[in-house]
C-alpha cells in the first residue's frame, strides 16, 4: 500500500477573514473570558479581557493604525515576548489586513534589520528593553538604517521590574497609549469599510524561518490558512467556550499564535499566558490558580515541569489535554505527562510553519501507543505522502522517505523569494518538509528525523530518533540528543549528548555502551558521551543539533 493518506473532508472550510470570524464568535460568549495575562508581580492582579472587552480594545488599536494610515497589505512588526499586547495586535492588522511580521525575540540588530529591509516593514511595535535585550535601541538602530520602516511604537513595561519602556525621541516613535490615542481621529465606520474590502485569500502574517541554514526566509501566510488550521486543530481537541487554554510558548512562532490563540478563539474558549517568557512553576501556576483545561509545551517544557522539585504540590486536577510539539517528543516524557499531569487527551500535533502549522496530528480516541509513537494521522481536508528524497517516487507503507503534505494550509511562498519557494513547493502543490518519515498501515506517521540529521556510519542509515527513545530508558537520563561527528574511519560516528536526573552519578561513553550492549546493533552504539547541562536552543524551544555538533567538533579536534 502506498505511503499517502488524505484527511477527513466532512467539515468545510472556513471562508472568513479572522477578523470577522472572531467577531462572530464575540456575539456568542460575549461576557466569556476570552484573554488572562498573570499577574506581573507577585501579589498583583491579573489582567482579564472578556470577549467584549478584547473586541473593543482590538477595534480601538485598528482604528488607531487606520488613523497612522496603516494600508491593506502594509507590514507591521511585532518584536516583542508573550503579552496581551501581542494578542490584540494580532487581531487589530487582521482587521484591516495589514500583514503582521513575527520578528522572534531573539534577533539582534543585524537580524532585525534584515527582516525590516527584506519585507518593507513599516511600523515596528517593539517591547520594553530588559537585561536580555535592548529592545529600545536596537529598533532605533533600525529606524535609522532602513528607510521603509518609518513608526516605531513602544510597548508598556507593565510595572515588571528590570524593564525599560522607551520614551518617544522622535516624531517616528510613539508609546502605545500615544497610538491608541489616535483611534478617536476614525470612525467605526472606517474600520468596518476596510473589512469589507478583505478576502480570505489575503496575505496576514509573515514568520520568519531560524534561518540555521543561511538567511531567514519569510513565509507568507493567509486568513484562510491561518484560521482553518487553527479551528482544525480546536476541533480535533474538543474545544468549547468553557475551555482555558495556558499558553507558556512564544507568540512569534506559529505554536503560540495559532495553535493557541486561533484554536482558542474560534471556539470561544480563553487564552492564559503565564509570563513573559517559559517559566516551568509559572506555567503550572496558572493551570492551577485559571483552572486551565489545557497546557502547551515542546517536549523540553514538559521536561522541566516535571522535574520541579515540588511538582506534585501543584493542583492540575482541571486538565484535560494540551498539545505537545515543536520538536520530536519522547515517549517516555508523554507517559508522564498523561500519568502525572492528567491529561489524558494531550494530542501531538506535527507542522512546520510553511504549513500554517500543523498537518497531522493525533486524536483523543487514539491508543497510548499511536499518541507516544506516531505524530497522529492527517489533518482534515490536507493530505501526506512519503516520497523517495531523490526520485521523488511515492514509497510503500513502512519505508523511510521525506514527508509531503498538500492543501489548504500550504503558504502562499516566501515573500519576494520565489526561488526558494520553487525549491520547497512542488509544480504539484506539494510542500516537502524535509523531515523523514515512515507511515504505517493505518495512516500514521512516525519521524525519523530531519533529512540533515541522518547520521550515516559505514554506509548504515542511522536515525537518531530509534537511539534517543532508547536512551531515555536509562536510569539516570532526563534528556538527551544523539547528533553525528566526523570520523575518518566510518565517515561520521554517534555521540549522546545528554542531561542527568539530579543526583544522577556521572556517565561516560563505556558506561552507555554497556547500557546498550545487546539491546541496539553495535553500529547504533553512541561512541561519545557528552554530559551537559542544558542544550542550545531557538527560543521557540527547537533543539539547534547544528551548534552541538560545531561544538563537539572543535572540543574532540575532529
Amino acid at each position: 500500500m502506498l505511503a499517502y493518506t488524505a484527511g477527513d473532508t466532512d467539515v468545510p472550510l472556513i471562508e472568513e477573514t479572522i477578523g470577522d470570524n472572531f467577531e462572530r464568535i464575540v456575539a456568542r460568549f460575549p461576557y466569556h473570558d476570552a484573554l488572562i495575562e498573570a499577574a506581573a508581580v507577585p501579589g498583583g492582579e491579573a489582567r482579564r479581557w472578556s470577549y467584549t472587552k478584547m473586541n473593543d480594545d482590538v477595534d480601538r488599536l485598528a482604528r488607531a493604525l487606520l488613523a497612522l494610515g496603516v494600508a491593506k497589505g502594509d507590514r507591521v512588526g511585532i518584536w516583542s515576548p508573550n503579552c496581551a499586547e501581542w494578542t490584540i495586535l494580532q487581531y487589530a492588522t487582521a482587521k484591516i489586513g495589514a500583514i503582521l511580521v513575527n520578528v522572534n525575540p531573539a534577533y539582534r540588530s543585524h537580524e532585525l534589520e534584515f527582516v525590516v529591509k527584506q519585507n518593507g516593514m513599516r511600523m515596528l511595535v517593539t517591547a520594553p528593553s530588559d537585561r536580555n535585550s535592548d529592545y529600545t535601541g536596537m529598533a532605533r538602530r533600525a529606524l535609522a538604517e532602513c528607510p521603509e520602516l518609518l513608526e516605531l511604537v513602544f510597548l508598556p513595561d507593565a510595572g515588571l521590574p528590570g524593564l525599560t519602556a522607551g520614551d518617544p525621541e522622535s516624531e517616528a516613535e510613539r508609546t502605545y497609549a500615544e497610538l491608541l490615542k489616535r483611534a478617536d481621529d476614525v470612525a467605526h465606520a472606517g474600520l468596518k469599510a476596510r473589512m469589507a474590502e478583505l478576502d480570505p485569500y489575503d496575505a496576514v502574517n509573515l514568520q520568519y524561518t531560524s534561518g540555521t541554514t543561511g538567511f531567514p526566509k519569510g513565509a507568507t501566510l493567509t486568513h484562510h490558512n491561518l484560521l482553518n488550521n487553527g479551528y482544525s486543530i480546536g476541533e480535533l481537541l474538543d474545544y468549547t467556550e468553557h475551555d482555558r487554554v495556558v499558553l507558556p510558548v512564544p507568540f512569534y512562532h506559529c505554536f503560540g499564535m495559532v495553535i493557541g490563540n486561533l484554536a482558542a478563539f474560534s471556539h470561544g474558549s480563553a487564552t492564559i499566558i503565564p509570563g513573559r517568557g517559559f517559566s516551568p512553576a509559572a506555567a503550572l501556576e496558572a493551570v492551577q490558580d485559571f483552572g486551565g483545561t489545557s497546557l502547551y509545551g515542546v517536549p523540553t517544557m514538559f521536561i522541566a515541569e516535571l522535574a520541579l522539585p515540588d511538582f506534585a504540590s501543584y493542583d492540575l486536577s482541571t486538565l484535560r489535554t494540551g498539545v505537545m510539539a515543536g520538536s520530536l517528543c519522547p515517549i517516555e516524557v508523554m507517559k508522564r505527562v498523561i500519568a502525572e499531569m492528567n491529561m489524558r487527551d494531550v494530542a501531538i500535533c506535527y507542522g512546520m510553519t510553511e504549513t500554517s502549522p500543523v498537518s497531522t496530528m493525533t486524536r483523543g480516541v487514539d491508543t497510548l501507543a499511536q499518541r507516544t509513537q506516531t505524530v497522529g494521522r492527517t489533518m482534515p481536508q490536507l493530505e501526506s505522502r512519503v516520497v523517495d528524497p531523490g526520485t521523488g517516487a511515492v514509497l510503500q507503507r513502512g519505508e523511510i522517505g521525506e514527508l509531503c503534505t498538500r492543501g489548504y494550509s500550504v503558504m502562499q511562498g516566501y515573500w519576494n523569494q520565489p526561488d526558494k519557494t520553487a525549491e520547497a513547493i512542488d509544480a504539484e502543490g506539494w510542500m516537502h518538509t524535509g523531515d523523514l518519515a515512515r507511515m504505517d498501515q493505518d495512516g500514521y506517521l512516525v519521524i525519523e528525523g530531519r533529512i540533515k540529521d541522518m547520521v550515516i556510519r559505514g554506509g548504515e542509515n542511522v536515525y537518531p530518533r530509534e537511539i534517543e527513545e532508547f536512551l531515555y530508558t536509562h536510569p539516570d537520563i532526563q534528556d538527551v540528543q544523539v547528533i553525528g561527528v566526523p570520523d575518518a574511519a566510518y565517515g561520521e560516528e554517534l555521540m549522546a549528548c545528554v542531561i542527568l536526573k539530579p543526583g544522577a552519578a556521572t556517565l561516560d561513553a563505556a558506561g552507555l555502551a554497556e547500557f546498550c550492549r545487546g539491546k541496539l546493533a553495535h553500529y547504533k552504539i553512541p561512541r561519545y558521551v557528552d554530559v551537559r547541562d542544558s542544550f542550545p536552543m531557538t527560543v521557540s524551544g527547537k533543539i539547534r543539533k547544528v551548534d552541538m555538533r560545531q561544538e563537539a567538533v572543535a572540543r574532540l579536534h575532529l
